[in-house]
């Protein structure tokens, strides 16, 4: 987890000294207040509007939301199930693993494909073996061909056991 950046505790000190003043200016206009004055009542507003803008400076000087370190909440939920968040982390890890091999296995299965496909589309249609030399490689295979040292055939039919060893 990425280290959570210092906040300049000087001017939170300062913020909360204003929150405070702030406060208290409510509280003598609280005391002061007239129902019947018009001016005591917009003073008021003015003065709880002043609060508001304090204690929003301060939550944004105290936590800026990317400064803030992202727990998954599969994880709070595990802690506050009383389970081990290693068992979390050990399932996740697992659950990882096991995606990457599935997802691997579909690349070589149709990495096996593209193979097997552009050899037999060279044998059938010779006329294309250049355009499908070209996609081979622009999809990182080997082109039909140059698998295991072979020489490309002039007759255009390749061996079936070639192919299938390369599978």
């Amino acid at each position: 987890m990425a280290p959570v950046d210092r906040v300049d505790h000087n001017a939170l000190e300062q913020q909360l000294k204003d929150i405070i003043q702030d406060l208290y200016q409510i509280m003598v206009q609280v005391s002061t207040y007239d129902a019947a004055g018009r001016s005591s009542r917009e003073v008021l507003i003015t003065e709880i509007k002043t609060l508001s803008d304090s204690l929003h400076t301060l939550h944004n000087s105290a936590s800026p939301p990317n400064n803030l370190p992202s727990v998954p909440p599969e994880l709070i939920d595990y802690v506050e199930h009383g389970r081990n968040p290693d068992i979390y982390t050990r399932e996740f890890v697992e659950l990882v693993r096991r995606g990457n091999q599935v997802m691997r296995g579909k690349l070589n299965a149709f990495g096996t494909f593209r193979d097997i496909l552009a050899e037999n589309i060279t044998t059938a249609m010779p006329e294309l073996r250049d355009d499908v030399v070209q996609v081979v490689e622009a999809t990182g295979g080997v082109p039909p061909g140059k698998r295991n040292g072979e020489q490309p055939q002039q007759n255009g039919n390749a061996s079936n056991h070639a192919s299938l060893s390369a599978v």
